[in-house]
């Protein structure tokens, strides 16, 4: 039997890195990491308490050259020698970068744009769209494993039209919930920083979230995963307010209060969670 399983090690300013990997009767064969933002400590204490061999990462992948995504990368290039996919400008980017300039050479493989680039051959396919935010380039990626339609957005200033695209064509989104609006205005962060986050070239807000799910939902959905939520700019509870209320717009209620579980009258159902901060998620069965 066989299976696609999704982990977040960390999901926030404080460091960014998930896991989405195959299992087959009951082995890990193959996965991949997205970001490198996690200790590569951590990552291994996390798979070990999932009973998941380390030996079956077989790549990385890079969204984008904030400390937050590749804090570590360095380390991971250094001590697992995996190749570390990206786009060429990301690529060039971080060969300047302090935490990968000594050891992302010799792993370095560079993503073709508007193809699926074979990640894992006969496993795992990646193509990646362009997001706006403000690193040297930050990307998304829509990825085939094992036939499963899989979509990550995190840190994005504002949904695209290609980002939406992508979206709606996945069976599973991650996406960005990272802050509540009026926290941010109100709260004590100076305003050229508020801009910076809030200007369609920083993070994306609650309540843009929930109405890129009002535009992207369609029947197939059935994971939904809000990322890189702030700390001091907004709580799980109110990314899940916000988008809760955009699938009951949808018809898609909670089975009871703050259950991650929804469905509508007609049959159609999904899981919709916000991810920990600081702190591992659980590991999700996909399909």
């Amino acid at each position: 039997m066989r299976s696609v399983k999704f982990k977040s090690f960390s999901s926030g300013s404080c460091g960014n890195c998930y896991f989405l990997g195959l299992e087959e009767e009951g082995v890990f064969t193959d996965a991949v990491l997205i970001d490198a933002g996690v200790s590569l400590r951590a990552v291994k204490r996390e798979l070990q308490n999932e009973k998941i061999p380390l030996s079956c990462i077989r790549a990385i992948l890079v969204t984008h050259d904030h400390m937050d995504h590749i804090r570590s990368l360095g380390s991971y290039c250094k001590y697992l020698k995996l190749p570390v996919w990206a786009t060429p400008e990301l690529h060039t980017a971080m060969s300047y970068h302090t935490y990968t300039l000594e050891h992302l050479a010799a792993v370095r493989h560079s993503l073709v744009r508007d193809v699926w680039n074979e990640i894992i051959p006969g496993v795992l396919e990646a193509r990646y769209f362009v997001v706006p935010h403000d690193a040297s380039q930050t990307v998304g990626y829509g990825i085939r494993v094992a036939g499963l339609p899989f979509v990550i957005m995190t840190d994005l200033g504002r949904m695209t039209p290609e980002a939406l695209s992508f979206a709606s064509h996945a069976h599973v989104v991650v996406v960005e919930s990272n802050y509540d609006r009026g926290m941010l205005m109100n709260g004590s962060y100076p305003y050229d920083l508020k801009m910076r986050i809030s200007r369609g070239n920083g993070h994306l807000s609650n309540d843009e979230c929930a109405d890129a799910v009002r535009r992207f939902y369609h029947k197939e959905l059935t994971h939904l995963f809000l990322c890189h939520l702030s700390e001091n700019n907004n709580t799980p509870e109110l990314a899940r307010k916000a988008t809760s209320d955009a699938l009951a717009d949808i018809g898609l209620l909670p089975s009871y209060e703050n259950s991650a579980y929804f469905a509508s009258p007609e049959g159609d159902s999904l899981i919709m969670q916000p991810l920990p901060r600081r702190t591992p998620s659980r590991l999700f069965t996909l399909v």
